[in-house]
């Protein structure tokens, strides 16, 4: 089984990454600030556990636990954080059921609904170039072994 992967953002402002070229209308310094104000978006959208998460919840509501049953290699804290940052964005909502004990379901928002479409997408690319991704890794590992 492949170890857990870390969270990685994406930060915009690196020393050794050019500007980038204006795009669009108006003025460099507002485009600019039309990306960084994404970035924490595409940072979400693109963590591998919410798109999990999202694939997951596109079937239905689903309970805390029946979450990590199904996502493999999901911890229980990062569903937690996961769900949190999902819910802080709008996109998964958390419905408490007072029983003993709680119930607590989480289900995609109308917004979380809207992205199912751009995920299902992502996923078929992956597996329709799977193997051309193998095969240049592949070429890459080859190329700079240090062997």
């Amino acid at each position: 089984m492949d170890a857990p992967q870390e969270r990685k953002n994406l930060i915009l402002g690196h020393s050794d990454v050019p500007a980038p070229e204006p795009i669009g209308e108006g003025p460099p310094d507002i485009q600019l600030a039309g990306c960084r104000n994404v970035t924490p978006v595409l940072n979400r959208v693109g963590d591998k556990w919410s798109m999990l998460i999202v694939m997951v919840l596109s079937a239905g509501p689903r309970r805390f636990n029946e979450l990590k049953r199904v996502i493999d290699g999901i911890s229980q804290r990062m569903l937690t954080l996961s769900l949190r940052g999902l819910e802080r964005d709008g996109l998964v909502s958390r419905t408490v059921t007072p029983t003993i004990p709680p119930r607590v379901d989480y289900e995609l928002t109308e917004l979380g609904r809207s992205l199912r479409e751009p995920v299902r997408a992502l996923g078929e690319w992956s597996i329709a170039h799977i193997a051309c991704i193998r095969a240049a890794q592949a070429r890459y590992d080859a190329a700079h072994d240090p062997e």
